[in-house]
């Protein structure tokens, strides 16, 4: 016997970060939103990251405009904290640089302005460097750039907290434990029953194969496993100050990417670091609500991964982490792996309209709690149509 739920205007499927923030864009519109999550609660990549909100790396194209989705975002995450008093830390970034090849990375970027400049990135001397976070490392500092448009949020903290405040302040329903088994609008069946409705938006995450899989080719798709650790708290209170990251994590974003300069330290970093490279290493520093301090990670892209974690690749990020930042207790609590979907031709997400009234957001990679509030209220508003091909990879974005 088939149980019928209430019907509701939207379902979103996923209650992931992505999921949230489309449940939050409906809502917003005065829409009923049931959200549908075939877990107990979100337990995926939303929460296995570090929790920074990090607009500073977010640039594809000539517009910014990824950059601009990160700053809305950011101030989403500022509301939700203002609202129910969940921990942040808006601290801003700050980018180390331990070489000239470094700097001159960091001072192109600032050179060709744009909005993170009119928002306040600037340049650093060393001294600089050292009094805005007690964690670097002073040997060898040249200089670094500081960005005021980051926050951190706790991701273990911050997702189920997301969720919470949908249910209470904005009315969303969510269907925990039910899995979406087919959708044939206006009905939506669930093993928990079904749903009629008039839209729905799939924001599956890495579970993104079983509904419209013919969106998700080998061409398009593939998943990028991270490794990751975290820190037992930190003594007395310390605070680590600014999200820290240094050389490797030029080379990893997209703000980057087409700066004359990071040849240069591209070709240093592989013959100093060839491992780091080749397992896509690059390494950021972020505070929890408890103290601890998230140290990652590493980036792993096939179809299918095998579910161990490699103890050379924790080394590799320690080794370098351990380059420029020194904590009180560096001793590691807890380490895990993560999974996302990554697009292979680079782009930063994928909206596609597989049949009328349904819409597939998803494929943010490893930027989905900086963009997803802001790609969810364009992809409502009509500012980010669907798109139902991708081209072959041509970038890389190890």
């Amino acid at each position: 016997m088939t149980t019928t739920l209430d019907d509701t205007d939207v379902v979103v499927v996923g209650a992931g970060i992505a999921g949230l923030a489309h449940a939050l864009a409906c809502a917003r519109r005065g829409l009923r939103v049931t959200v549908v999550e075939r877990d107990d609660r979100a337990v995926g990549a939303s929460i296995r990251n570090f929790g920074s909100i990090w607009p500073i790396g977010q640039v594809h194209g000539d517009d910014w405009s990824d950059y601009e989705r990160g700053c809305r975002g950011a101030d989403v995450w500022r509301t939700v904290a203002a609202e129910t008093g969940m921990w942040i830390a808006d601290t801003g970034s700050l980018a180390v640089a331990r070489h000239a090849d470094e700097l001159a990375v960091l001072e192109e970027f600032l050179a060709q302005g744009g909005p993170a400049v009119e928002r306040g990135a600037r340049l650093v001397t060393a001294a600089e460097v050292v009094d805005l976070s007690p964690a670097v490392v002073p040997d060898e500092v040249v200089g670094g750039m500081f960005s005021p448009t980051e926050v951190n949020v706790d991701p273990t903290v911050g997702i189920p907290t997301v969720a919470r405040w949908l249910a209470e302040r904005h009315g969303v329903r969510f269907v925990w434990g039910a899995l979406v088994r087919e959708i044939d609008l206006p009905r939506v069946r669930t093993s928990a029953g079904d749903l009629r409705c008039e839209q729905v938006f799939v924001c599956s995450g890495a579970d993104f194969q079983t509904l419209y899989p013919e969106l998700w080719g080998p061409d398009v798709a593939r998943k990028c496993k991270l490794q990751m650790m975290r820190t037992v708290p930190q003594p007395g209170g310390w605070d680590l100050g600014p999200t820290l990251c240094a050389g490797l994590t030029l080379l990893h974003y997209d703000s980057f990417s087409r700066l004359s300069s990071l040849g240069a330290l591209r070709e240093r970093m592989a013959d100093e670091l060839p491992f780091q490279r080749e397992h896509g290493i690059h390494v950021l520093a972020t505070q929890t609500a408890s103290g601890a301090v998230t140290i990652g990670d590493s980036h792993d892209y096939a179809p299918t991964h095998d579910p161990f974690e490699k103890q050379a690749v924790f080394d590799a990020i320690l080794d370098y982490f351990d380059g420029f930042v020194r904590l009180p207790d560096r001793r590691i609590e807890e380490y895990w792996h993560g999974v996302y979907p990554s697009l292979v031709d680079g782009t930063p997400h994928l909206v596609a309209e597989p049949e009328p009234g349904v819409r597939v957001a998803n494929g943010l990679g490893g930027a989905g709690m900086t963009l997803s509030f802001g790609l969810a209220e364009d992809h409502l508003a009509g500012r980010v149509g669907p798109r139902t091909a991708l081209a072959a990879a041509t970038t890389d974005h190890a």
